[in-house]
């Protein structure tokens, strides 16, 4: 049977929301936004992303392995500079927000990837039971 990486997101969404929220309207809420990511087709492109993001991170090229973490620590080191005052004089205060949220947006698909890694194997072997 082959698994569909739709039905595994939602499958893993819904066993989060079970553990996170402690309401049941709460979690009625986050099913609901779950099957509105899954209907829309975003949850498609999340899983999409997920897969390259771990294709290249098992890379046996050291560049194609490194290069997200990489770009990572460079904008952090950015920020971390301008806190110390280093920044450079033409960094506007715009550019600088836009550099923390993409930070912000890194790290949490960083995070969801990671728990995505984590919880599938033993969601893929329940379902597949």
């Amino acid at each position: 049977m082959a698994l569909d990486p739709v039905t595994a997101a939602i499958g893993i969404g819904s066993q989060l929301i079970d553990r996170l929220w402690p309401s049941e309207e709460q979690k009625s809420t986050a099913r609901l936004e779950l099957l509105k990511l899954a209907q829309s087709g975003e949850l498609t492109v999340l899983t999409a992303q997920a897969g390259i993001i771990q294709t290249e991170a098992a890379s046996d090229h050291w560049l194609a392995a490194n290069w997200r973490p990489l770009t990572m620590l460079i904008f952090v080191g950015l920020i971390v500079a301008r806190w110390f005052g280093w920044a450079a004089p033409n960094l506007a205060e715009e550019e600088y927000i836009k550099l923390w949220s993409i930070v912000e947006l890194a790290l949490g698909g960083y995070v969801i990837g990671r728990s995505v890694e984590k919880v599938l194997p033993s969601a893929i072997s329940s379902l597949k039971k």
